[in-house]
């Protein structure tokens, strides 16, 4: 009996190690719903964000993103509209990935309010497939194929994203590298302050705003960004060089974090550059209202002409950026914790 105990014991440890992966597998899902346009990711089986690409939409984009307590920290106008909201800039939905100036073309700013008399002077970004869907017990991965297109529906730059998707505790966080092929002409992508790397937050997350402001893009149309009323509005930004608030834009940082409150959820939203990406440390094109966006690329904008770009890239050449987006819940971030995660991130390849 005792031999046969033997030999059984590693049999059943191996099975119960098994169990215990398998479980740990589960806390990751990926689901695709190809008629409804959309990957939705879940943690711990509660949803954690999702991947669309709906005709009404200029370019895919992650909408929205929670928190691990499942609190909404993206705006949800235009797609779904919340009470006390803003209502400006249609083109800010959830999280995007894409530039005011290629090749004379703005991505950033196209949405389907775009009059068609317009259209021309606009690019738009076209889900191609997904490939790859995989989870592991650390994280869930999606790569997928875009193509940046031309008002003919011609392809300039094809995009390939690798999404890296993990959480543990309080944590959430989204990695994403994103590679950049220019197809059959040079690609420009000249000074522009419209870029790269947005997100659109809640309205809890804005900085308090004490009166309106008036923005413009690249191609001369202004935008009214009213005066609200400032309950519950708690957002900060601070950037790995000491600047905090409103005077985090246009400046340079290796990181940027934005602390606030959500009821009585504290919360952190950091984007962490990389050393690796072109033009780094990049400039933030972060604003009050409630946008937050690294922008390497439109050096002469933010630097008041010191600082020229250009960037460009030639027929078949290609670029990779690196970014990483955490999600804290439950308490603010500490520089120090901020520099910690920036520095290991630093380190990947």
């Amino acid at each position: 009996m005792n031999r046969i105990f033997k030999k059984l014991c590693p049999l059943l440890l191996v099975g119960v190690i098994g169990l215990l992966a398998g479980s740990e597998d589960k806390r990751f899902a990926i689901s695709e719903n190809k008629a409804g346009k959309r990957i939705d990711i879940t943690i711990d089986g509660k949803p954690f964000t999702s991947y669309i690409y709906p005709e009404n939409l200029m370019k895919p984009v992650l909408y929205p993103l929670r928190t691990a307590q499942g609190t909404f920290i993206t705006r949800g106008w235009p797609l779904a509209p919340r009470s006390g909201e803003r209502v400006d800039h249609p083109h800010h939905v959830g999280m995007w990935f894409n530039y005011g100036n290629v090749n004379g073309l703005d991505f950033w700013n196209n949405s389907n309010v775009i009059p068609a008399e317009r259209k021309s002077g606009y690019g738009a970004i076209k889900h191609f497939s997904v490939d790859k869907m995989k989870t592991y017990s650390d994280r869930a991965e999606l790569d997928v194929t875009m193509y940046w297109q031309k008002p003919d529906g011609s392809n300039l730059l094809r995009e390939e994203t690798k999404y890296i998707f993990s959480g543990k505790g309080e944590r959430r966080d989204i990695e994403l590298i994103t590679k950049l092929t220019a197809l059959k002409e040079e690609v420009s992508f000249k000074d522009n302050k419209e870029g790269l790397l947005g997100i659109r937050l809640t309205r809890e997350l804005e900085h308090p705003s004490d009166k309106p402001e008036k923005f413009t893009d690249a191609s001369g149309k202004a935008t009214d960004v009213a005066k609200m009323n400032n309950e519950a509005v708690t957002g900060k930004y601070s950037s790995s060089e000491g600047r905090e608030g409103d005077n985090v834009w246009g400046t340079r940082g290796k990181w940027m974090n934005l602390n606030g409150k959500i009821g009585n959820e504290p919360v952190s939203l950091v984007i962490l550059d990389n050393s690796k990406n072109v033009g780094y440390p990049t400039y933030w094109h972060a604003r009050g209202y409630g946008l937050f966006a690294a922008n390497p690329l439109g050096q002469k904008e933010f630097s008041k002409g010191k600082d020229v770009l250009d960037y460009k890239l030639a027929a078949g050449q290609s670029v990779v950026f690196r970014y990483k987006v955490l999600i804290n819940s439950g308490s603010n971030l500490t520089d120090d914790q901020v520099n910690a995660e920036f520095t290991a991130f630093s380190r990947t390849k």
